[in-house]
């Protein structure tokens, strides 16, 4: 399968970083709580290879996921990278002994995440960074302006290609964009959670690529029992009704589903193609009400 006949087609967000709009979210190679390795590491790479098989151009991935143990298994996966591959991380949280996820914000702190990507990817200079400064699923407001500048500097500096945002609002993705170009947006956002319809469209206006995670994230159960009621008439998952409803949603809309299934990324590739018929759109729709 080439990337012309991937579901979606490319989404070009600068002359250099063109990407398929299916893409893959590398967080689950890790191992459970995204702490630690996985469980199998041959399966892993195996994924990873067939990402790139596939026609899947965009990666989505973090050192601080393991922390370090994504990444390394990425390069050892599919290092010398194809041409064609981009590489999207993220920065602005660490990881503790007990697995959590305390941030990282701090200007040397940022300086050491993007260096940690680099060496553990086998990388001179990263396509994009994301920095991620809200909660676990909705941004905080305030200045984001510090952090961002020092990924600027690093920006300057050649390490880092092209910048983005994660758990962000508008306000501060107008107060990075005052500081460096902005070209992706990586929100929580799905069919049952849809704040950030009036932001999609803004940023699909500006060619800005909008990223959302959680596809089937904080669904209340009669909102689960809607989408499982349209994925059964269907015949289909509601993860690939999800996806394909994202996809068809707006066309910056960027798809990162991840897996540690061969199988399972297949279904998720297929399941993005969806058509999704105007009817079963207007129950959808209906979710979010």
């Amino acid at each position: 399968m080439t990337s012309t006949a991937l579901p979606g087609g490319t989404f070009t967000m600068a002359d250099d970083l063109t990407v398929t709009r299916v893409g893959y979210g590398a967080m689950q190679l890790a191992g459970p709580g995204v702490f630690g390795p996985p469980a199998d590491r041959d399966a892993a790479v195996a994924v990873l290879r067939e990402v790139v098989e596939l026609g899947i151009t965009h990666i989505d991935t973090s050192d601080y996921y393991g922390p370090h143990v994504t990444n390394q298994i990425i390069k050892e996966a599919l290092h010398p990278y194809p041409d064609d591959l981009r590489i999207v991380t993220k920065v602005g949280s660490v990881r503790d002994a007990q697995g959590g996820w305390p941030r990282a914000l701090a200007p040397e702190q940022l300086r050491q995440a993007v260096h940690d990507n680099l060496t553990n990817l086998g990388l001179d200079a990263l396509d994009v960074v994301n920095l991620r400064v809200g909660g676990l699923d909705r941004p905080e407001p305030g200045s984001i302006a510090e952090p961002f500048s020092a990924l600027a500097q690093l920006q300057r500096e050649g390490l880092v290609k092209h910048l983005g945002l994660s758990t962000v609002n508008a306000e501060q993705i107008a107060e990075a964009q005052s500081i460096a170009p902005v070209v992706c947006v990586q929100n929580f956002y799905n069919i049952a959670h849809r704040e950030d319809d009036a932001l999609v469209d803004s940023l699909a206006a500006q060619g800005i690529a909008y990223v959302p995670y959680f596809p089937l994230g904080g669904f209340s159960p009669l909102q689960s029992e809607e989408l499982d009621a349209v994925a059964t008439r269907l015949d289909t998952t509601p993860l690939a009704v999800a996806l394909a409803w994202l996809l068809r949603r707006s066309p910056n809309i960027l798809l990162i589903p991840g897996t540690s299934s061969v199988a399972h990324l297949r279904e998720n590739v297929a399941g993005a193609g969806l058509t999704i018929p105007e009817e079963e759109l207007a129950a959808l729709d209906r979710i979010a009400g």
